[in-house]
């Protein structure tokens, strides 16, 4: 199944069904969107079939679809640049779809050939190319998702999938823009426990996490640091991102051990730290650990990482009514290093050391 080559049939939008692009300086994040996306769907009895490339737009669901009920569903963020000589290329792309798939496999769906489906994405970029960005900063960001559409009440696996793929041009995902944030610790909520979901990207994840963001929000912060489930004292993650702590000489990230994303971006930049011989640590740390290397002054800087703001300094935390600011508020040098070096290599500005860019058409 898995192997299976698709067959990708091609419906190009009227020109009715053309939108107006929208200023380049004035994206947003996730407000627009291209023209085109791509979808399939899944049964017991096809396999993935009915796969194409249309114009968006919306579906039509029954109201038992499982997706509505059980919250079978999955997703991915990754992006397109636009590079020298107007080249457009993805970042890790077959990273995205291999983690979907390790997805698929936790929430009982059904995975998908990824090589196929890189091909359809490949597609689906150079028809809407027109798209991807060219001012700093922005991209095009590219959302594959499955949902599970049997309509049926009943706790069980669905019987049936769609799988697509939307598109938007963006600009930064924080309003900060690569200034740094002010993170709130959250100590009352918890976001993923051992044996549970939280290496999924599975939209219950991130609806679980809406109460805590707005409370954190509420009192002036951009984003939430979680603690671990069990004792409330390990640094886990930062919302919808990894998070980097520099301590003295050593460049600090927890572990994947079950409860966070293993994010791409982090990956990349464990990778990118070791090519230049910084000390890193997958390690577990606490909050109080933190807290006392900044009393010490060997706390450096703050970062978290992610597809949607890549290298996010952290200016500020705050922690049981306890507030510190982190390199006098400023960006750190090693988050102004990745930044600089990830935006260079994903624009093909920069020798591709690990063969982490595909070009697209």
């Amino acid at each position: 199944m898995l192997n299976k080559e698709l067959e990708v049939t091609l419906h190009k939008a009227a020109d009715s069904q053309l939108k107006t692009k929208p200023d380049q300086n004035r994206l947003g994040f996730g407000v627009h969107f291209t023209d085109h996306m791509f979808v399939m769907h899944w049964n017991r009895e096809l396999g993935w079939h009915n796969a194409e490339i249309c114009a968006y737009r919306n579906f039509s669901l029954d109201p038992a679809a499982m997706v509505f009920h059980y919250g079978q569903e999955i997703f991915e963020g990754l992006k397109a640049y636009r590079g020298k000589d107007n080249q457009i290329l993805l970042f890790r792309p077959m990273d995205n779809l291999n983690r979907m798939n390790a997805s698929a496999l936790r929430m009982c769906m059904p995975r998908f050939p990824v090589h196929e489906i890189l091909k359809a994405m490949k597609a689906l970029v150079y028809l809407d190319r027109e798209w991807v960005p060219a001012s700093d900063g922005a991209t095009l960001y590219l959302r594959p998702t499955m949902i599970a559409t049997e309509a049926s009440l009943g706790l069980k696996p669905s019987s049936k999938y769609t799988f697509f793929i939307i598109m938007c041009p963006v600009g930064a995902y924080y309003a900060e823009g690569f200034n740094p944030v002010r993170i709130y610790v959250e100590d009352t909520y918890v976001r993923a426990v051992p044996g549970g979901v939280g290496e999924a990207k599975t939209g219950g994840n991130y609806a679980a996490s809406v109460k805590a963001l707005t409370e954190a929000q509420q009192k002036g912060y951009a984003q939430v640091l979680w603690l671990d489930a069990i004792e409330r004292k390990y640094v886990e993650e930062i919302g919808t991102s990894n998070i980097f702590i520099v301590i003295d000489d050593e460049l600090i990230t927890p572990p994947l051990a079950g409860t966070i994303l293993p994010g791409i971006t982090r990956n990349s930049v464990l990778q990118l730290a070791r090519d230049r011989g910084i000390k890193t640590s997958e390690r577990r740390i606490t909050i109080d650990e933190l807290f006392q290397a900044q009393e010490n002054g060997s706390l450096k800087e703050v970062f978290s990482t992610g597809t949607a703001a890549v290298i996010s300094p952290v200016g500020e935390l705050c922690y049981k009514d306890q507030v510190i600011s982190i390199n006098q508020g400023k960006p750190g040098e090693l988050s102004m290093l990745f930044f600089n070096e990830l935006q260079a290599m994903q624009r093909g500005q920069r020798e591709d050391r690990h063969n982490w860019l595909v070009r697209v058409g």
